[in-house]
Formats: structure tokens, C-alpha cells, sequence
């Protein structure tokens, strides 16, 4: 790839996802396009970048897709899906003790692994049987996998990643060399394509936002605004759980870092600091 088609190319993720290239994975990002080019019938790599520039939009979905880090796993990062399990969920029952909703946001959800697994926590709560209404919301980029999410079925491999034989047993059916996650957590969740760029107004009141492992990929400037419409859809009280090798501190004012897990944020009093007074002006 040579560097005019490399410079185009970031352009133009970054005004689609915010997504940042590095010059040095160059011939891992021509890996990825290679089977876009031959799906659209392109002799080769070069070729797809030129018809690219007229941004036809079925090939700049394709491709913007087609850059976007989507490996995932049931319960990946163990401690901190304990964490949410023994501290974050048990503390946001408590405060909505009254109402009985839970609004939960499983952003860059990929093939659905992280909120199949928030739904099976919340589903070994027992909320549901006790009256509560949750909403729990997963949504990716990529409209393949929001379609494979939906569908709810893995392979051996990706069941054998957080997995064990409880949670197969009680909440998979197994057919063939594949596994269907059961009606009942399937129902549990609403998928949704969703650009990270576009607008939050239908998101409102969340209680806890997992946005893990997708910022590490964003332009910094995207990053920022991406953290600030975080914090206005997130609930004062609410967590926003990021992937554990990933930090927000000295980016934004709107959230600080809570006890007890790597990853974790709550939004600053508001009344005080940043938020508060943007809140302040846009009313």
C-alpha cells in the first residue's frame, strides 16, 4: 500500500468510525481489505482504494467493518465481570429498589459475547421473577455481527472462551458442531446497529455502560467526544467499565475512577466540574 492510498484510507475511517491507523500495520490492514476486494469483484487492493474515493456506500460500510477489531469472548476479563457481578449490579438493585429498572448499554458488542454475558449474571439474580424490568441494549458497528448476535449461535471455539459446563448445560442448546444460546437470554437483549459517531438521543438514563476494548482503536479527538456523549446518557450514579488495559484519567473531566476494578468510572458531581457546566449551558 503505497502512502497516498494509506492517507486516504485513514481519512477516511476516521470521518466514518474515528478509527486511527498506524503506518506500521500496513500489511495487516491490506489482510483485511484483500477479501473485501475480491467480494466486490476488484482485482486487488489498490483497485478497491480507487473506487473507495466515490464512496459508494455498500463498499464503504464493507470496508469500514472490515477495519474494526472484532475478536470477543463470554466473560472475557473474568475479574471484572466478578466485579460487576458482586459490586456494580448489587449496588444499582439497591438504588432502584424503588423503580425496579436497570438500563444497561453493551457498546461494540461484537457477536454479542459480552451482553449474552450480563445477561446471564442478571439472569442468575433472578431480577426478572422479582418484578424488574431491564433493558439491556448491545450494539456494534458491524451489521454482520449484530446479525450474528442476534442469531445467538457460536462455535465450539468461542463457547469454549469464558465458558464452562454449567453455563452450557443451563443456558445453550448444542446442535451439530454449533451452540444456540436459549430463547430466554436471547430475549433478554436488544441488538442494534450503531455507529459510535452518531447521535445518543435515543440513549437516555443508562446505569452502567461496557464500552471495552473499542476507545484503544479511536483517534483522540474522537475518543473525546466519544467519552463526553458517554457522560451525557449515563446516570449520576451510573458506571461506565472500560476494557482493563484501558484508562480515561487526564482525558476528560467528566468521569473519575472508582474502587475496586481497573476500568471503572462514575461521572463527577455535577456540581462540579466540566459537565455540569456544559449541561448547564446547553440549558
Amino acid at each position: 500500500m503505497n502512502a497516498d492510498d494509506f492517507d486516504f484510507l485513514s481519512q477516511f475511517l476516521r470521518r466514518r468510525s474515528g478509527l486511527a491507523l498506524v503506518p506500521y500495520k500496513a500489511h495487516l490492514i491490506e489482510g483485511r481489505l484483500a477479501p473485501i476486494a475480491r467480494r466486490f469483484g476488484f482485482r486487488n487492493v489498490e483497485s478497491l482504494l480507487r473506487e473507495l474515493r466515490f464512496a459508494r456506500e455498500p463498499l464503504a460500510r464493507a470496508v469500514t467493518e472490515a477495519m474494526t477489531t472484532n475478536d470477543s469472548s463470554f466473560f472475557r476479563d473474568k475479574a471484572l465481570f466478578d466485579h460487576v457481578r458482586d459490586i456494580v449490579l448489587p449496588e444499582l438493585v439497591a438504588s432502584r429498589a424503588h423503580s425496579k429498572h436497570l438500563r444497561l448499554w453493551s457498546a461494540a458488542c461484537a457477536a454479542g459475547q459480552e451482553a449474552y454475558s450480563l445477561a446471564i449474571i442478571l439472569d442468575q439474580m433472578e431480577l426478572a421473577d422479582r418484578g424488574w424490568t431491564i433493558d439491556l441494549i448491545a450494539t456494534d458497528l458491524s451489521t454482520d455481527l449484530i446479525t450474528r448476535a442476534e442469531e445467538g449461535v457460536y462455535t465450539e471455539y468461542e463457547v469454549s472462551r469464558g465458558l464452562n459446563a454449567r453455563h452450557l448445560s443451563t443456558y445453550f442448546v448444542h446442535k451439530g458442531a454449533s451452540w444456540r444460546i436459549n430463547d430466554r437470554i436471547k430475549r433478554m437483549v436488544s441488538f442494534r446497529t450503531f455507529n459510535l459517531l452518531d447521535s445518543y438521543g435515543w440513549l437516555y438514563e443508562l446505569d452502567a455502560v461496557l464500552c471495552r476494548n473499542a476507545l484503544i482503536y479511536l483517534d483522540h479527538r474522537v475518543k473525546l467526544q466519544v467519552i463526553e456523549k458517554i457522560s451525557d446518557v449515563l446516570a449520576q450514579d451510573g458506571t461506565l467499565i472500560l476494557g482493563h488495559a484501558e484508562s480515561i484519567d487526564g482525558l476528560a473531566d467528566y468521569f473519575v475512577r472508582k474502587e475496586g476494578a481497573p476500568g471503572c468510572y462514575g461521572l463527577r458531581e455535577q456540581g462540579s466540574g466540566i459537565r455540569y457546566q456544559r449541561l448547564a449551558r446547553i440549558a
